[in-house]
């Protein structure tokens, strides 16, 4: 692509504008946006197959029983929002050595601020 100049600068901004769009088509192309998955609800059997670890009823009726795991219990029976289990998963994540490390840091940087 040459310098644009005053007198070819519709051009070229018509050039980058149609190369933009080529690089859009092939990302979405690459990666097609997906839909976001609807909420559900699962009962009991269906939550023991959705968890990656395959729990025993016994276990998840032990996680309800301690108030572990986030449950809605109508009619006698125990339902789960998959939205609210796949938060308590992901509640569950263990800081690295790093993380831990940058949070101290910080900490001491702000007391010795104080002092």
């Amino acid at each position: 692509m040459e310098t644009p100049t005053f007198e070819n600068l519709p051009n070229a901004v018509f050039q980058l504008f149609n190369k933009l769009e080529n690089i859009e088509r092939l990302l979405s192309e690459r990666n097609p946006k997906t839909q976001p998955e609807p909420d559900r609800w699962f009962d009991l059997s269906e939550l023991c197959a959705y968890l990656s670890d395959k729990p025993a009823k016994p276990t998840v009726y032990g996680w309800v029983g301690s108030s572990l795991i986030p449950v809605h219990k109508t009619a006698k029976k125990l339902r789960f929002l998959k939205s609210e289990i796949d938060l308590w998963q992901l509640s569950g994540r263990k800081k690295t050595l790093q993380e831990t490390a940058k949070e101290a840091d910080q900490y001491l940087s702000k007391r010795k601020g104080r002092s």
